[in-house]
């Protein structure tokens, strides 16, 4: 990438060497992410050139000075938020907050790449079990596993309790599978009848299509108000319709991001202060949480493999990324660099 939102072409470049502390993985599989077209479209800070990507799984090739836990040949992957290592924030274990964070794909060189390097090794990777394969690995590194603690740590959602969620792609479909095998009841919200049709495959109870009606009286109309919600696009619209969807004392998790492309979107606050909502953002997972996570993937509770819908090369991935915010994706794209 040489040019903010311009176009994008896949180029031999140097091989990167381990910074201390830290290691060189060869990637296997790495999915196509619409935070990877907000960098594109320049609403995150980056310099160019650049090579976009952040959620991957490979092997370790290279090992850094410093470096304890891992050697040459483990199978990882890591969350897209670098915690330091040294920081209060990563020494409780939360590193998705680390003021000193890096990312791969938007701090640094991404995973859109045959090589990627991870910083502060010891504090951000994770073993893929011999059961998970690369292409389940790859989905956790930010949709998968932010969904997981959205509704887990954030949102708290109990059983039998409703959520909405607004957005049917990656993060949203992740969102629906996770809420069900919590034991939520799900009413899922989407433009895209494919991934509506997607939604209901994973247990959905209901879809609803965004055609511009009134999504928040529809969830009313059908629970009542939902018990939690989940905004997975990251729009002033999609905001809206899952906070105005909750019920009194609902709790509201807000994933996807809110650029201020036509100024700062508004969010529904009078809302929040007449019914006592809680809003919570919810930026990613650190490695120490992904143990539980995994557990429920080895056991086959949680099957993030399913929402893989195609794979595809770096040089497709370089047609399709400009077209993220646009594109009727009914579930995650992941790639294979090596072709």
């Amino acid at each position: 990438m040489h040019h903010i939102a311009g176009p994008l072409t896949v180029e031999e470049v140097d091989q990167p060497e381990a910074p201390a502390g830290g290691v060189v993985i060869s990637v296997v599989a790495t999915g196509l992410c619409r935070s990877d077209w907000h960098a594109w479209a320049g609403h995150d800070d980056i310099a160019l050139p650049h090579v976009p990507g952040h959620e991957f799984a490979g092997v370790v090739v290279e090992v850094g000075h410093g470096v304890t836990g891992w050697a040459v040949g483990d199978r990882v992957t890591a969350p897209f938020v670098e915690g330091c290592g040294a920081c209060e924030w990563c020494l409780g274990g939360n590193a998705q907050v680390c003021p000193e964070q890096q990312q791969p794909g938007f701090t640094h060189w991404g995973s859109f790449s045959e090589r990627v390097v991870i910083h502060a090794a010891d504090t951000n990777l994770v073993a893929i079990p011999e059961g998970v394969s690369f292409e389940a690995a790859a989905s956790l590194g930010c949709r998968f596993a932010t969904a997981y603690r959205a509704l887990t740590s954030r949102a708290r959602l109990a059983a039998g309790e409703w959520v909405t969620i607004v957005g049917a792609g990656g993060v949203g479909l992740s969102a629906v599978m996770i809420a069900k095998a919590l034991g939520g009841k799900v009413i899922a919200v989407d433009r895209n009848a494919a991934a509506l049709d997607a939604a209901a495959s994973l247990g959905a109870d209901h879809v609803l299509v965004a055609d511009g009606s009134d999504i928040p009286a529809k969830v009313h109309a059908l629970t009542g108000g939902s018990h939690v919600s989940i905004d997975a696009v990251g729009s002033e619209q999609t905001c809206a319709d899952a906070i105005l969807s909750l019920r009194r004392r609902g709790r509201h998790v807000q994933i996807g991001l809110l650029p201020p492309v036509e100024g700062h979107p508004r969010v529904q606050m009078a809302r929040v202060i007449a019914w006592e909502l809680d809003v919570f953002g919810s930026h990613g997972m650190a490695a120490a949480d992904y143990p539980g996570m995994l557990a429920l993937i080895e056991s086959g509770a949680l099957k993030p493999q399913k929402l893989i819908e195609r794979v595809i090369g770096l040089e497709e991935a370089a047609e399709l990324l400009p077209r993220m915010d646009s594109a009727n994706v009914a579930g995650m794209t992941m790639i294979h660099p090596a072709g």
